[in-house]
């Protein structure tokens, strides 16, 4: 017996979707595997290392535990989507950069993903803040010194600039 499929429309990254999922696929697969969205990662697969953030409808989720199905009629941003123009970055992008918060960026897509839902909701965090909402993604090169500075700089880059 083949598996269940349902029908899904969804918009990811401002473009919109329809197609026909498995009803056990995860979010992250569908996104990774069928949309050919690499940048979201899946590390732990239990939704404790961060690494699989997206926004759903402005929320940052662990689509390593959620099923596509249940994205049906939402709206979904990746790392992919997060720099509306290509030729350049998102405030919260340029400030990894300029702060060496990038070591080797497998948890960066979903650390990007995380603090952009948490930036838009504190547009003025103090150190403490941030590193509260950085505590569920999980970084093994970094001792999260450079992520905090960079998040504070993004935080008064996006607060200063029009």
């Amino acid at each position: 017996m083949p598996p269940e499929r349902h029908d899904i429309a969804l918009t990811v990254n401002g473009t919109a979707y329809r197609g026909s999922v498995e009803s056990r696929m995860l979010l992250s697969d569908f996104l990774r595997h069928d949309l050919r969205l690499a940048g979201t990662h899946v590390g732990c697969e239990h939704g404790v290392c961060g690494a699989c953030t997206v926004l759903l409808d402005g929320a940052p989720v662990r689509s390593c535990l959620m099923l596509a199905v249940q994205a049906d009629g939402h709206a979904l941003v990746t790392v992919e989507g997060l720099a509306l123009d290509p030729e350049r970055l998102h405030p919260i992008q340029q400030a990894m950069h300029d702060h060496h918060g990038l070591q080797c960026g497998y948890c960066t897509p979903g650390i990007l993903m995380t603090m952009t839902a948490f930036l838009s909701e504190n547009p003025s965090p103090s150190e403490d803040d941030i590193r509260e909402a950085l505590s569920g993604n999980l970084c093994r090169c970094t001792g999260y010194q450079n992520i905090v500075d960079a998040m504070l700089d993004a935080a008064l880059t996006m607060r200063t600039s029009p």
